[in-house]
């Protein structure tokens, strides 16, 4: 159900590739395109992931787990836990602001790791292309100590498939260039920090949800319930606030909702 306000926040959080030879459905990130009205579902991670569908469970902090109908699965700023099922996905991205978004030590048996930045000091450059699935980054600068910079020290990752584009911002410290906009292209799905001070004061962050104006955003990286009160309160006169009890939801392209809408998923771990 669809919330004009974020009034009841507080009892709704009470609570080898398999696809290789997957076809992708071409995405429009780089041409604007009208959304067919719709619904987005909910679903427990795990389960079969219906035709040119996609699943998103919200783990905790910036960790998304994405599941697809040809079976690919990624976990998204991997910290080497998922929780209590023994859960390897296809694909890992990690980003390097601090030790909650990223591991040393990935699992062995996960068949890709893909850094958000280059130890070289050159930046991260990857493209993926997993048949169903492409993934993409563009890189970003974060903070470091004593006010330097760590160019390209994050990236935006960006998972093309079942038609639709899927960003996710990790520890965004700055609003994209114009530059980086255009490379990011046109998401339908977003997945933001809005903890509002460790990655983007919300002011910004708000700037660069409405400027990208994805027919989804999925907050994440916030730290208790007033803190992702604010971020809703800041979203909501342009934006639908949808306010769910469930970790997970199942997203088409033919299914987006028709009106901008931020859905704030309930982070579970994989058990």
């Amino acid at each position: 159900m669809m919330l004009a306000r974020p009034t009841i926040f507080a009892a709704a959080l009470a609570v080898a590739l398999p696809a290789g030879a997957q076809t992708r459905t071409p995405s429009h990130c780089i041409a604007i395109a009208e959304a067919a009205p719709g619904i987005v579902w909910q679903a427990g991670w795990g389960d079969p992931v219906p035709e040119g569908t996609v699943r998103l469970s919200y783990v905790g902090h910036s960790t998304y787990y994405i599941e697809t109908a040809g079976g690919l699965s990624v976990a998204t700023d991997y910290t080497g836990i998922l929780g209590t099922a023994d859960v390897v996905p296809d694909v890992v991205t990690m980003n390097h602001a601090h030790s909650s978004h990223w591991t040393s030590e990935p699992d062995a048996r996960i068949t890709h790791v893909l850094q958000g930045w280059d130890y070289t000091g050159e930046p991260a450059d990857h493209h993926l292309d997993l048949g169903e699935m492409l993934i993409r980054n563009v890189p970003t600068d974060i903070r470091g100590f004593a006010g330097t910079v760590e160019a390209g020290g994050n990236s935006i990752f960006v998972f093309e498939v079942a038609g639709l584009c899927i960003g996710h911002l990790g520890h965004l410290h700055h609003e994209p260039t114009s530059e980086q906009y255009a490379a990011l292209g046109r998401l339908d799905v977003v997945m933001a920090p809005v903890d509002g001070g460790m990655t983007l004061d919300l002011p910004t962050m708000i700037r660069v949800l409405k400027r990208l104006r994805s027919s989804v955003v999925l907050p994440m990286h916030w730290f208790g319930p007033e803190g992702l009160a604010r971020f809703l309160r800041g979203m909501e006169e342009e934006f639908v606030i949808d306010i769910r009890r469930e970790s997970g939801i199942e997203i088409s392209l033919r299914t987006l909702p028709p009106r901008p809408t931020v859905i704030a998923l309930a982070p579970r771990p994989l058990d």
